[in-house]
């Protein structure tokens, strides 16, 4: 996501630079964070065709979904960023988040095998 592709001989000290057969052939520049943030936002949108605002609410709950998996919670900002995309208030994406995880708390328990037995 973002990521740019350079010549082995100009890789700076965080980039990765990738190996085949024991030569270097290629380093991969990797952006910031919070770059990668807005990366993944114009994805979504791209992929939803229309901007993250006018979605629904159940497709913005997936959305929230698809960038806690990717992280964007943990980013400085992250929410506030997500939020704003959205056109929700910090507190919407935090019940989106919450809610997913009762989701998941409620499955693990009902998948759970039964300790009485």
């Amino acid at each position: 996501m973002g990521g740019e592709m350079v010549p082995p001989e100009d890789a700076q000290g965080d980039d990765v630079v990738l190996a085949w057969e024991g030569s270097d052939v290629l380093a991969v520049r990797l952006p910031h964070l919070s770059d990668s943030l807005d990366h993944i936002l114009a994805e979504l949108e791209r992929r939803h065709g229309k901007p993250l605002s006018e979605l629904d609410r159940r497709t913005k709950q997936s959305v929230v979904r698809v960038l806690e998996t990717r992280g964007a919670f943990s980013l400085r900002h992250g929410v506030e960023t997500v939020a704003s995309a959205l056109g929700v208030s910090r507190f919407t994406v935090y019940n989106y988040i919450n809610s997913q995880e009762e989701k998941r708390a409620k499955k693990r328990r009902d998948e759970a095998p039964d300790s009485r037995l």
